[in-house]
């Protein structure tokens, strides 16, 4: 009796624990306050005021740059939308341009992925603010047999891939690539 007792309490107790689900995870203020970084992919809209045949949309090639007339490639890997429009300015100083004033906007951000075990796995276009929850939406939604209270995140994070476990309210970034897992249950 004392036996079956004991194994009831042992059962009840792994039984509650496995309900918890996964801990939550919680973005560091640090990680939630990054400002955004240009990539490749990114389609940049760059305005040189008062000068209509620099002003147009470039797109950051596979190497990390954008390619503009007279000053040539510029590297914008890893920087800030007004840390690039500086660095234009900058070059643009150099014999081209007196006084440039350069604005430099995401136009278009470059796209994340969704896997697993979502109704259409693939790449799709990122929108601001969106959560993994609305990136698995525009994926078609969870398949039957789909985790649906978490995923894996792989983002890039100082020059390195980074993969978490998440929960579905953490935002989505351009570039992420989420992984929807399988149910074994």
């Amino acid at each position: 009796m004392r036996l079956s007792r004991l194994l009831f309490l042992v059962l009840s107790v792994a039984a509650v624990s496995a309900c918890a689900g996964p801990r939550a995870y919680h973005a560091s203020p640090a990680e939630s306050d990054i400002p955004y970084t240009l990539d490749s992919g990114d389609r940049l809209r760059v305005v040189v005021f008062g000068q209509e045949g620099l002003t147009n949309s470039y797109i950051v090639d596979a190497a990390g740059a954008i390619t503009m007339p007279l000053i040539g490639p510029v590297a914008a890997k890893g920087k800030t939308a007004p840390e690039l429009s500086r660095t234009v300015a900058a070059r643009l100083r150099q014999g081209y341009i007196r006084q440039p004033h350069v604005a430099v906007e995401v136009e278009t951000y470059r796209p994340f992925f969704v896997l697993g075990e979502v109704a259409n796995p693939g790449q799709y276009p990122y929108v601001p603010n969106m959560t993994v929850e609305t990136a698995v939406a525009i994926a078609g939604g969870f398949s039957p047999r789909a985790v649906r209270t978490s995923a894996d995140v792989t983002r890039s994070k100082e020059g390195a891939m980074v993969r978490q476990t998440v929960p579905i309210t953490l935002p989505v970034r351009p570039g992420d690539t989420i992984v929807i897992a399988e149910r074994w249950f």
